[in-house]
């Protein structure tokens, strides 16, 4: 299923694109229904490479350009963008107040631009909103979709998740544990392995069908793993402001068009790290993704619907253990699920069990009222909205929790109820301890930044590498390690 491709043209700062008809062709649905087959569609003669887009000018310094707020938006990740500073941004906005968390989609603004060269393609290929496991996936049947499809994915089945799973089941837990959007996840499958239209997975792509050729990852379910910890790593970096430059197999390198989405940047820099450049250019542009997903599920862009308000504030959360106790607070902000980004989660641990993997009889407790909407192995989901939907509003992961004594779903909490023991269940563990992370409306929070995780007053605030940093209440700080010492302790007033 190789595709063939016109040489791309370059032009001054910005990689311009040709794209030629692919030998493999784009797919088409045959009716609107997301349960219907999806069957090739045959190429005319009549089609032709879309037009190459122009190029950004090279903007003098500090010039004020026109931005549109996009879901999401935070003052330091677009001072990061646009190469300039929040107070920059500030005197050229004066309607901001002076404090501001998500800015409001569709925001009218002007932002003071410093050139840098090697701007990448403005073409946006997904919203943000259909980027996360979010309210857009409510109701999505993955299973019934993949199963009414003829490709190879409907007969696939591996053992993921301590249990054997079939391949719309392995693409709803990746989705679910990741919060990465089903439909992303099976337009990929289907660009990058035929995963819903071909009847037979080919022998070369049998160990690697998604391309990341290490044995860690091999097989479908691997390689699901591996890229939903990417593009997750690709969106929460933009959203941040850290990712600033994208580097391709042969070395060369481009930066994400400040316009951009988080979505579209993390799968730029997604595919950048499988194909080769003229294969990298094809996938990002309209005739790439887009137009597979577009064919599975239709125009992502008529569906979007901003997941992140503006002026986005956290609930009175208090902290994951009971009332008067004293904890130690084990890891700073780090990552919610897999490795890398986002850093949502922060970690606690009973101080008699910091530094070793023993059992416990302290109990991590509900940070707010709420239903345990999931629970897994040592996982617990705790919904704050009381819809019962962990894709719709604030929902706390809990993580590292013991199989004994462990809450049930279904379980209304009130603040302070137990949840379970912490443990070293469930993944990588130095110590005994329990691990939480914020989602709203399916997307990660990161623990530090314009919306810092806030318990019972304590702030937490990020270090210069994962799991290290502090929380500081009323100018008092307590500083994360997993070794047992007196600045580590935090104790729950309430």
């Amino acid at each position: 299923m190789k595709r063939k491709l016109i040489p791309s043209i370059f032009s001054g700062a910005f990689i311009l694109i040709t794209l030629a008809n692919s030998a493999c062709q784009p797919l088409s649905v045959s009716s609107s229904a997301e349960t219907q087959t999806v069957v090739a569609a045959t190429p005319t003669a009549t089609d032709v490479p879309p037009t190459p887009m122009a190029s950004r000018p090279i903007y003098a310094p500090g010039t004020l350009v026109d931005y549109t707020a996009q879901t999401g938006d935070t003052l330091p990740a677009l001072a990061a963008h646009f190469n300039t500073t929040i107070n920059e941004i500030r005197e050229a906005n004066p309607i901001l107040p002076a404090v501001v968390t998500t800015l409001p989609p569709g925001l009218p603004m002007k932002i003071p631009i410093y050139y840098v060269p090697l701007w990448g393609n403005p073409y946006r290929i997904l919203p943000d909103s259909l980027f996360v496991d979010g309210p857009a996936q409510t109701g999505f049947d993955t299973v019934a979709f993949v199963n009414n499809q003829p490709g190879w994915l409907k007969n696939y089945t591996t053992f993921a998740g301590e249990k054997n799973r079939t391949g719309g089941e392995v693409i709803d837990y990746v989705a679910i544990t990741y919060s990465v959007s089903p439909r992303l996840l099976l337009a990929l499958a289907e660009y990058q392995a035929g995963a819903l239209t071909n009847p037979v997975l080919p022998d070369e792509l049998s160990h690697y069908p998604l391309g990341v050729k290490d044995r860690e990852h091999d097989g479908f379910y691997m390689q699901l793993v591996w890229a939903a910890n990417e593009l997750n790593i690709g969106y929460y970096s933009w959203r941040e402001g850290t990712l600033s430059t994208i580097t391709h197999l042969d070395g060369s390198i481009e930066h994400p068009d400040p316009w951009q989405n988080a979505a579209t940047v993390a799968l730029q820099n997604y595919f950048s790290e499988l194909l080769p450049v003229l294969d990298y250019q094809t996938a990002i542009y309209s005739d790439g993704l887009a137009k597979t997903y577009t064919a599975l599920f239709g125009d992502p862009w008529s569906a979007d619907q901003p997941n992140i308000p503006g002026s986005l504030s956290q609930p009175e959360l208090t902290l994951p253990f009971s009332s008067g106790d004293t904890w130690a607070f084990t890891g700073g902000p780090h990552a919610a699920w897999g490795n890398g980004e986002p850093r949502a989660a922060i970690d606690f641990a009973p101080p008699s069990n910091v530094g070793g993997c023993g059992s416990t009889t302290e109990f991590a407790t509900a940070v707010a009222a709420g239903e345990i909407v999931r629970t897994d192995k040592a996982v617990a989901m705790l919904d704050l909205d009381g819809d019962g939907n962990e894709r719709t509003g604030w929902v706390i992961l809990y993580l590292h929790l013991s199989s004994q004594d462990m809450i049930h779903q279904g379980v209304m909490v009130k603040a302070g109820d137990p949840i379970g023991h912490p443990s070293c269940e469930g993944g990588n563990a130095t110590g005994t301890h329990v691990h939480i992370a914020r989602k709203y409306n399916g997307e990660w929070i990161p623990a530090d930044g314009a919306l810092p995780f806030t318990l019972d007053g304590w702030v937490a605030q990020a270090g210069s590498q994962a799991y290290q940093g502090t929380l500081t209440k009323f100018g008092k700080i307590v500083v994360a390690s997993d070794t047992s010492n007196s600045n580590t302790l935090v104790t729950n007033s309430k």
